[in-house]
């Protein structure tokens, strides 16, 4: 364990993030949820780059993690931040069977895993925090992420030094579906060499959300294909 995890980690939370490197690093490989090749980094690649998301979320909001694996960034947020309730959002079987064993594990019951993808709760829930760590371009993240979004909330989304290249290819799906100006931010700073980039993206007006642009675009597609069959 590298000794900037302290600077992440509380001291009661600490044992319970070693912990679950440990099971990474064993079960993960073992399971194929992680690379043998990754176990040797998992501190600063994955563990310790996730857990300092937790700089750009408010305290005691609710968080939904699309797309999150073996629990990065959410499980290891949820490890540092016990304040905040959160959800964890994997389509795969052999992915929620891990998160479910490590929560009960880690007894960590402020987190919650479904299995399922993104668009399957859209319509039916929202959080105040969405966030993701290198699941799709900006444009089908936010696709994604957004329907989940409440009206005060924001999407934060860790990315690559690229970003600002995928905002502006966004730009017309940032408009169209009424989203505020995005804003990239960089987290970790003396914790991880380089800094984690993050872009979040709140709605521009919480008046005037353009999620259910999702739901209409999912029933013209229902509609074609049904014409399609006929």
């Amino acid at each position: 364990m590298p000794e900037s995890a302290r600077r992440v980690f509380a001291f009661e939370r600490l044992e319970l993030a070693v912990r679950y490197t440990e099971l990474l690093a064993t079960e993960g490989v073992v399971r194929g949820l992680i690379g043998p090749r990754e176990a040797p980094r998992l501190w600063d690649r994955h563990v310790l780059n996730s857990a300092v998301l937790a700089e750009a979320i408010p305290d005691g909001v609710s968080v939904c993690d699309i797309g999150t694996g073996a629990g990065l960034p959410g499980l290891v947020v949820a490890i540092a931040r016990p304040d905040l309730t959160m959800t964890l959002v994997e389509p795969l079987l052999r992915r929620t069977t891990f998160l479910d064993e490590v929560v009960a594990e880690l007894g960590l019951d402020h987190v919650t895993v479904v299995r399922g993808r993104a668009e399957d709760l859209h319509g039916q829930r929202t959080f105040d925090v969405v966030t993701s760590r290198a699941v799709a371009p900006l444009e089908r993240l936010l696709g994604w992420s957004m329907p989940l979004v409440a009206p005060t909330g924001a999407m934060v989304a860790m990315k690559g030094q690229s970003v600002r290249d995928e905002i502006a290819s966004a730009e017309a799906f940032l408009t169209r579906w009424r989203c505020g100006v995005p804003d990239v931010l960089e987290v970790g700073t003396g914790v991880v060499d380089p800094p984690t980039t993050v872009v979040r993206v709140p709605w521009a007006d919480p008046s005037q959300i353009g999620w259910p642009l999702a739901l209409e675009s999912k029933r013209r597609r229902q509609r074609r294909d049904q014409r399609a069959v006929k």
